[in-house]
């Protein structure tokens, strides 16, 4: 390209910035709002490709979880969502299953602490299994393995409100069937989280098992930390304020 071309495109494209500038400060306020609605529009329509794809995942888990990693296709916001939608529905399981089935005294049910243990525990389980696969040449990132195991919880979350429903029409010989349906929801979840991280590491189901049983290692080991660091820094605290204690009485 010789250097009259090269300038005649410059050239072209500082006039086309300079009409896009005029244009933008010419808006009129139905033009923002066309703009506004037209942004709101495709954050609708991602969110409700999100939210049907991940219908397809639960359905489809081989397919869904390599897509999820190949293509994100997957939402971290939507997986956490629905680790919270699991936590309310297990404290709504506890609280008002009925007595044919849960023996538990609702007053001891704390729906707030329940939810802060559910996180708490996704947030370890999510960490031990990103610590291992980083050891063990894992190819999925840590938004992965919270989308594939938060995506897991939802059939978990479906058969719980669903057992909450039935448990208040079983009678005693029939109350088999309000447990099938708890094993049978926890057994798909467990099989959905077991496919999704064989396929956003690109394991072998062989190296996924082993994975797993290395990331409950881990998660005893942080758990194992975190109340050593607990007590000591309590040991700490008490030792200093007995020290402040002391010095206060002596004065």
């Amino acid at each position: 390209m010789s250097k009259t071309s090269r300038f005649k495109t410059f050239r072209t494209m500082i006039g086309r910035f300079k009409k896009e500038e005029e244009y933008g400060k010419n808006l009129t306020p139905i033009d923002s709002d066309y703009y506004a609605s037209s942004a709101f529009g495709a954050f609708r329509a991602a969110f409700k490709d999100k939210w049907s794809y991940m219908w397809y995942t639960v359905s489809h888990p081989m397919d869904g979880y390599y897509w999820i990693r190949h293509r994100s296709r997957g939402s971290v916001p939507l997986a956490i969502f629905m680790v919270v939608l699991f936590s309310f529905s297990f404290t709504a399981n506890r609280l008002l299953a009925s007595f044919v089935v849960n023996e538990l005294d609702p007053r001891s049910v704390d729906s707030y602490y329940e939810l802060l243990a559910v996180l708490f525990f996704f947030v370890l389980l999510c960490t031990s299994n990103w610590s291992v696969t980083c050891l063990m040449s894992g190819e999925g990132r840590f938004k992965d393995i919270i989308i594939a195991i938060g995506y897991a919880t939802l059939p978990i979350t479906i058969v719980l409100n669903v057992a909450t429903v039935v448990s208040q029409v079983v009678a005693d010989n029939e109350v088999a069937l309000y447990f099938m349906l708890l094993v049978l929801g926890i057994s798909y979840g467990a099989i959905m989280m077991l496919i999704g991280i064989m396929q956003v590491h690109n394991y072998t189901l062989g190296k996924t098992l082993i994975t797993l049983f290395l990331t409950v290692l881990a998660l005893l080991i942080i758990i194992f930390l975190i109340v050593l660091l607990f007590n000591m820094l309590s040991m700490v605290y008490h030792f200093f304020r007995s020290i402040y204690t002391e010095l206060l009485f002596r004065t």
